[in-house]
Parts: structure tokens; sequence; C-alpha cells
């Protein structure tokens, strides 16, 4: 994590018993539940976040957070019904790298609403490294032999992703391109038919998020070979960071609030100031490690900033590695 951005974590966890003293927005705001809406099915990462920081924002802005799942489109669904939600502060999405930043890429014209202009970023609340692990399928003990094995098959070797466009596909993508290398890429429905074709040797490898893999790297079903973040983490320490072989590669899955466009400031900083200092509490931080997750808080100008630097960062990769929607 950045010096600066750990200097800013650690100053909410200092100020977490407190109760904030929350932006002044209109009297009687919020008088009914919030809705926080997910691009993806219950069960997952994203889920377990958005439930953990609900239970946060119910306690700081005195109201229900009901989540809702909506999936579908690659996300697109969930985020044309926020984008279309009345601008009043009580429809939230959670949003992340791929409906809001690669999506635009992915779908072309056919998406029916850019969120760049549709969604106001509220905060950021967390990312999570992936893994790059392996299977009975190859014999690589690191990244720099995963890579070569790919180099001398010249694109023949295959490897497993949960869908076109997820963050596991698109991590690959970068890490085979910043190689110089290619592979054939093999689409699953979701992480878990993936995984379980690595760990029976049917295909050598996959990136896929760490609680995803936690339990077979764990059972020896598979091997991790590295983590796509800048740095190693504490609960794989001996697993290196593919940037120890890729200087300056960097993934990670990323989860935000944003609101519809239009949305009075007050009420949009009102709901930035009590996620951030919601971020900062003891037990949200204990929910996010539990799913291999870390606080990485941002106000709304500079989130939206760190959006705009996604979708501009992820368009080429998109565009060479000729990837489509479903």
């Amino acid at each position: 994590m950045h010096p600066a951005r750990r200097a800013f974590l650690m100053s909410l966890l200092a100020a977490a018993t407190a109760e904030p003293a929350l932006a002044q927005a209109p009297a009687g705001w919020p008088d009914r539940p919030l809705r926080l809406v997910l691009p993806y099915t219950p069960g997952g990462g994203t889920d377990a976040v958005a439930r953990a920081l609900g239970a946060r924002l119910n306690a700081a802005l005195g109201q229900p957070v009901v989540v809702e799942n909506r999936p579908g489109a690659g996300g697109n669904l969930a985020t044309e019904l926020v984008a279309g939600a009345r601008p009043d502060g009580t429809t939230l999405l959670m949003g992340n790298q791929g409906p809001i930043s690669v999506n635009p890429t992915l779908f072309g014209r056919n998406l029916k609403i850019d969120p760049g202009t549709a969604l106001a970023p509220v905060a950021m609340v967390a990312e999570t490294p992936l893994v790059l692990v392996v299977g009975p399928g190859t014999r690589a003990a690191s990244p720099a032999a995963l890579i070569e094995e790919y180099r001398a098959a010249n694109g023949a070797v295959t490897y497993a992703s949960p869908g076109n466009g997820a963050a596991g596909h698109l991590a690959m993508a970068l890490l085979l391109q910043q190689a110089g290398v290619e592979g054939t890429h093999v689409p699953f429905r979701g992480a878990a038919p993936g995984l379980t074709d690595v760990a029976a040797g049917h295909i050598p490898a996959m990136i896929s998020t760490l609680p995803s893999v936690a339990g077979l790297v764990a059972g020896g079903n598979l091997r991790a070979l590295a983590v796509t973040g800048d740095r190693r983490v504490p609960s794989m320490p001996d697993v290196p960071a593919v940037a120890e072989t890729l200087p300056g590669y960097r993934v990670t899955a990323w989860y935000g609030i944003l609101v519809p466009q239009g949305t009075p400031e007050p009420i949009r900083a009102r709901l930035e100031e009590a996620i951030l200092a919601s971020v900062g509490t003891p037990d949200l931080v204990a929910s996010l490690e539990r799913e291999g997750a870390v606080p990485y808080p941002m106000k709304g100008e500079e989130f939206g900033r760190f959006i705009a630097a996604e979708r501009a960062r992820w368009a080429p990769v998109v565009q060479k590695a000729g990837i489509t929607a479903d």
C-alpha cells in the first residue's frame, strides 16, 4: 500500500472509536432504508464486503441498508438500475472494475448507459489481490517458469477464467501481454468450475480471488505461484508478487460506492463521510480481511480520477487481447 494511503487509513483507524460528525444533509435524511445494489450473486467477495459495509452504514446513518443482488449482463443490469433510480441518496451501487471501468470498452455501443456520466463516485472502500494458481497440468514452480511454458508453446497453452472480461481474465491477459507471450483463453461461468479443471490438470493455470483459491492451495490441490498486487500478502507470505517477475505489474479487484448522477452534493458528501468512517472501524477491517481484502479508502473526487485511469488502462488490454462480451 502506498505510504500516503497507509497514513490516511491509520488516521481513520485512530478515529474509529468516536462517532463521526457527518456532513450536513437535508433535515431528516435518510428517512427510509437504503438499497445497496450489487452486480453479482450472493456469497461472493463483493457480497461479503457489501454486507459488512451495510451494517456499519446502518449504525452511522440510522437507517437499515438492504443489500440487493442484481447479477446479469456482466454487471450492467445493476449499473443500469442504480443509474435510473431517483437521485436522492437512498440507492447505492457497489461498483468494481468490471461494470464501471471495463464494460464501456467490452460492450461498446451495446452498453445502454455510460457509468462515467450516469453515476457519481462517492467513495472507494477496499481492494483485494488476485492469485495466480496452477495445477498438475504444469510443472512450473514460478511465474517466470510458467511464462516460459507459454512462450515455448507459442499460444497453444490454455488458461482458465471465471468468464470473458472478468477480473481474472483481464489479469491473465495483462500478465501475458507484459511478458510478450500468448495463451489460449478458456472461459467458465464462475470461478469454481474453472478452478476445478485446473486442479484436475485439464488446464494449467488461472488467476482468481484469494478466498476462492485459499482452501484449494492449503489442501494441496493447487499451487499458488504469485499474487497480483504490488507486494506480498500476509496470509501467503512465501508467495511472491507478479511484480517481482514483471516490474510494474499490478492488478487488484476493487470495490467502491456510486450513486445516480444528480444526487444532491450534501447527501453525496454525507454518504462519503459515513463510508470512509466505516472503513476505518476494526470490525469492518476484520470483515474485509476474512475475504482477503484490505481497506483502500478514497474520497469521491479521488475515486472518480481512479475510475477514469482504470478505464484508460484496461481499454488497450481488452482491445489487444480481443476480449468480447459473452
